[in-house]
């Protein structure tokens, strides 16, 4: 009965057409705000999914680092050890470290990475190659795949170009009183390809074979900076995380790839956040119409108001039937709006409406991806928003006084 009578007062033509053109102006107002917020929240996700594809393609899905110090060391039996752990498909022995990279006469520092022959196994770096090809060398001739602006940096020609790129890094041993050359090792590297991922890793990093850093580093065959590892898919990297902790002990840092990037997803997630509240902020400001509407409607249903009391219903009654009017504005506006949102995401999925300003190899329009949590967060926040703005107008619809004049 109660939506009934809520139904009914919204089709009913009132004796101010402003009532009707008030409430037609709430539901629009909370449809903009939904579709806007949907789309916003769509876009969020888009770059957030875009941003974690890029990342994962460098970041490994397991991490095994020092608890302290640069190096771990890890032996053959435990190597053995970590391949048996149910989950584990892949792994790769990295070393990274600073160094100075010269190519002609301007130094440049750079990261250098060097990999075994498993690392493709783990990463997609490979499938980010832009120029030339991915080719680290063999303990003969030692190659070198460079992040895209590094290799305008060093003004390197990784496909016609034969120069080497001559390396500088610290010795790990060194007396106080020698000169700076004896305080450093060098060896050259022959630039073989170009990756292109995201400029943090194109600007710093250097991926090369793994022996000409531990040479280089005076390192132990089984010393390396991390063990990074593939996970097969469906495992649930929180176990496997604790699976391997376990196995290693305190002396290694196990970290799955969120662990790896936690400040830069928590950035994602606090932006995302801070949008929603702004929005639902302008949603509330919106609402203003709706209490208009409603409070006109209630002046408007004072007779119908006096008689349902006369016939005895309680002041319960006639604050939910309001209420019930009040999200039923909220309602149709939330419904146009995941229509207007829904459609608008479409569209820009399917012919990139809105483009990215400048040029990029990466994505030319705004990414957007809808997920079915976003449309049930926005609901929910829709209907709270709609009984916030109905309570004071069906309070007052409540507490109306009966006044019967006899006829």
């Amino acid at each position: 009965m109660i939506w009934q009578f809520a139904s009914r007062y919204f089709r009913a033509k009132k004796s101010t057409n402003a009532i009707n053109i008030i409430a037609w102006v709430s539901v629009v107002a909370i449809a903009v705000g939904t579709g806007a917020l949907i789309v916003i929240l769509s876009v969020f996700n888009g770059f957030e999914g875009l941003v974690k594809s890029l990342y994962s393609s460098f970041y490994p899905a397991i991490k095994v680092a020092p608890a302290t110090g640069k190096t771990i060391l890890l032996t053959p039996a435990q190597l053995a050890q970590i391949a048996e752990v149910p989950g584990v498909i892949h792994y790769s022995q990295v070393v990274e470290e600073k160094a100075v990279l010269r190519y002609g006469d301007e130094p440049t520092i750079a990261v250098l990475k060097g990999v075994d022959s498993h690392y493709n196994e783990v990463t997609d770096v490979k499938n980010k190659v832009v120029r030339g090809r991915f080719d680290i060398g063999d303990t003969t001739t030692y190659r070198a795949v460079l992040g895209l602006e590094l290799e305008g940096a060093l003004g390197v020609d990784v496909v016609h170009g034969i120069a080497p790129v001559t390396v500088y890094v610290p010795r790990r041993k060194v007396n106080a009183f020698v000169t700076p050359e004896d305080a450093l090792n060098n060896g050259v590297l022959y630039p073989a390809g170009t990756f292109a991922i995201q400029q943090e890793f194109n600007s710093k990093y250097v991926i090369t074979h793994i022996d000409f850093l531990r040479n280089l580093l005076d390192l132990r065959k089984d010393e390396m900076s991390a063990l990074e590892i593939a996970v097969r898919p469906g495992t649930d990297e929180a176990t496997l995380r604790q699976r391997l902790q376990r196995l290693l002990g305190a002396g290694y840092k196990v970290q799955t790839r969120y662990e790896q990037n936690q400040s830069l997803y928590a950035i994602m997630q606090t932006e995302k956040w801070a949008v929603y509240v702004i929005l639902s902020f302008i949603m509330v400001i919106a609402a203003f119409n709706m209490i208009g509407s409603l409070y006109m409607l209630v002046i408007e249903k004072q007779k119908d108001i006096t008689i349902l009391k006369a016939m005895g219903a309680r002041k319960s009654l006639i604050m939910r039937i309001f209420l019930a009017e009040g999200l039923i504005i909220a309602g149709i506006g939330a419904l146009l709006g995941f229509a207007i949102g829904t459609g608008f995401c479409l569209l820009q999925q399917h012919f990139g409406i809105i483009k990215l300003e400048g040029t990029s190899f990466l994505v030319e329009a705004y990414p957007v991806s809808m997920q079915p949590g976003d449309f049930v967060l926005v609901f929910i926040t829709i209907i709270i928003i709609g009984l916030a703005a109905s309570w004071y107008p069906a309070r007052r619809a409540a507490v109306e006084e009966i006044a019967l004049k006899a006829t």
